[in-house]
């Protein structure tokens, strides 16, 4: 026998299973059952595929054992098994840092952290809600030796040898004294139907009950063993989507999401002709914790005839749709596909495009208060769909949306459409990374005056990148501000006369600035703040942002442009200015304050400071 530590984060979580998280004891029957399941499923899997193994007489399924005497549970499958070396992988470590970041995630609210239990894939550990003690006894498939790992939840699990005839895995939960309550049959059967209904194998129950025979003098009470399936055991996605109610979905999507919650929406669809399948999808209330991880789970199921394949291939649906959950059946491929074969695979191409146009059809049908939730857990996610998934752009471009300069909330494209000029047909947006700073920002201004809607695109890191290759949108063209002329009420001959007039201001300000910027311009932008500053668009470095983003890399620095209002009384006076330290000063100052508008820094902060303070003096 050898004893082991548990993974310090395990350690944490077997606490807080068992003194914290009460509000939903019973899933620890859900989360065991379904990885009885997911092991049969496995096995299922290897046994039509392996030409060795498919003469076995063999047909899936679960037990459910109750023994009042011995306050113990018994979960037993006929799946693929474990080894020690998987026992000690998959039940005293986690491999990924899921446990670390379900502690981390924890709210303090124990219904809530009950939910988060099988998002991160530590569901076996809910047993210690009710358990003093587990063991587990389990034979691998293909090999002799079984092995035993016990635990009673603190800091230690032990694992041997042991005889075990058959494949599969045998749980022995012994129950706290208070959690009687799951050796009653009636009990026990009821949180089966609530949560594993749908399981696709039988799960029998056994238990013991009395019954009496005869009568009078001769009747005699006897303990008899019994045995009844306590599922339906049909794969609920075969089923017509007429025999089904909304309960039937929502109880499935519980089992396979391993939570209480419901999903926001959920879409059954069959498809016969060349290519049959079926698939049924669920699209969460709140976006998997792991979705903006780079070792996010695939959320959807790979059947093939009912036969279970794969949970682990992320290339089922496009990633910008991690977030769904859900199972893809096929009629067509064959048993033994390999991970390659799926990547290639014509059949599949073609589900995964169905699938797609579905589940983008069905968001955007979504009524006010479901987009809104969308919206809320997932429009990131649907901007970088816009950028990879050219195909569905149109879908998805109709149901993103951004904040607006004229309207509350978050408005789509559509919307913005309705209340646009339909003579210009453009679409405006400004990009940054404050909402505030862009709300305030003088190259709004213009905008505003003229009662224009400016869309606010305040997630720079994606909306720099994907909101320009958008290009068009129902004909109307997306227009950032930063880079063409404001709207203007001076004609052509009054913009050339004011340049004219105002050459040498720009000259002498260009002179004192040198390389910090570009270029020095009058502004037909700015209604109230005397200056702004903007990248120069025209810089081949500006048209290459994205590759740099791609790559990982640094953006190389964009040489600005500084525009001056010639309505506002600094710039007036500055033109008129003989003090040339003075000038300088000033000159920096609208140059600094340009950039803190627009969120950038000045580049020397000391010197600006300097600079307001000398100013502020010679203002009295």
């Amino acid at each position: 026998m050898a004893k082991h530590q548990f993974q310090t984060e395990i350690g944490q979580l077997l606490q807080l299973m068992a003194h914290s998280l009460y509000s939903n004891k019973e899933i620890f029957l859900r989360e065991l059952i379904s990885n009885a399941s997911d092991a049969i499923d496995k096995f299922n899997y290897i046994r039509l595929t392996d030409e060795r193994l498919k003469e076995i007489d063999w047909k899936g399924e679960i037990s459910v054992k109750l023994d009042k005497e011995d306050n113990s549970m018994t979960i037993s499958d006929n799946g693929i098994g474990m080894n020690e070396e998987e026992l000690i992988a998959h039940l005293g470590t986690i491999a990924k840092s899921g446990t670390k970041a379900f502690m981390e995630n924890l709210t303090g609210d124990a219904k809530k952290d009950s939910n988060l239990i099988g998002q991160f894939g530590v569901g076996f550990y809910s047993v210690f809600m009710v358990a003093d003690r587990v063991d587990v006894i389990t034979k691998k498939a293909g090999e002799e030796q079984a092995y035993m790992f016990s635990t009673d939840g603190t800091g230690e699990f032990e694992t041997k040898a042991v005889t075990k005839e058959s494949h599969g895995a045998i749980i022995y939960v012994k129950f706290k004294e208070e959690e009687k309550e799951y050796l009653d049959k009636w009990r026990t059967q009821e949180v089966i139907k609530k949560y594993s209904n749908h399981i696709a194998y039988p799960i029998m129950l056994n238990y013991t009950t009395e019954e009496t025979e005869g009568e009078g003098d001769d009747k005699v009470t006897k303990t008899v063993q019994k045995s009844e399936q306590a599922n339906a055991a049909t794969a609920l996605w075969t089923l017509s989507k007429s025999d089904l109610k909304k309960e039937d979905y929502v109880e499935f999507y519980k089992t396979i999401n391993h939570g209480d919650a419901e999903p926001l929406t959920y879409l059954h669809n069959k498809v016969e002709g060349s290519n049959e399948f079926t698939t049924l999808f669920y699209i969460p209330k709140k976006a998997p914790m792991d979705m903006y991880r780079a070792d996010y789970q695939s959320g959807v199921k790979l059947y093939v005839k009912r036969v279970f394949i794969t949970d682990s291939e992320k290339d089922l649906l496009p990633p910008y749709l991690r977030f769904v959950r859900g199972i893809i059946d096929s009629e067509d491929l064959p048993l033994n596909v390999s991970r390659e074969i799926l990547q290639e695979n014509r059949i599949l191409a073609n589900i995964k495009q169905n699938s797609v146009k579905k589940i983008l059809q069905t968001i955007k049908k979504l009524d006010a208060e479901e987009a809104e939730t969308f919206t809320k857990e997932y429009n990131r996610v649907i901007k970088e769909g816009i950028f990879t998934d050219h195909t569905n752009k149109e879908l998805l471009l109709d149901i993103v949306k951004y904040k607006s300069s004229k309207e509350e909330g978050l408005v789509s494209l559509e919307s913005y459409i309705s209340r646009g000029n339909s003579d210009k047909k453009e679409i405006y947006y400004i990009v940054g990374e404050s909402e505030k700073v862009l709300r305030n920002s003088p190259l709004i201004e213009a905008y505003k005056k003229a009662e224009i809607e400016v869309l606010i695109m305040d997630d720079k890191e994606v909306d720099e990148i994907v909101t320009p290759m958008i290009g068009e949108y129902k004909e109307w063209t997306l227009k950032d501000i930063t880079t063409i002329d404001a709207p203007d009420s001076k004609t052509d001959e009054e913009k050339e006369e004011i340049n004219k007039e105002f050459k040498s201001l720009t000259d002498k300000i260009k002179a004192v600035l040198g390389e910090e910027i570009k270029e020095v311009k009058i502004s037909t932008r700015l209604t109230t703040s005397p200056s702004c500053v903007l990248k120069d668009t025209s810089d081949p470095m500006a048209g290459m942002a994205h590759f740099f983003v791609q790559m990982g890399q640094a953006m190389p620095e964009i040489p600005l442009i500084l525009e001056i209002n010639p309505d506002h009384e600094v710039i007036k006076k500055m033109d008129r200015l003989e003090d040339e330290s003075l000038f300088a000063d000033i000159a920096w100052v609208l140059l600094d304050n340009a950039k803190l508008a627009e969120g950038l820094e000045p580049k020397d902060k000391g010197a600006f400071a300097s600079r307001i303070s000398t100013l502020a003096t010679r203002a009295f």
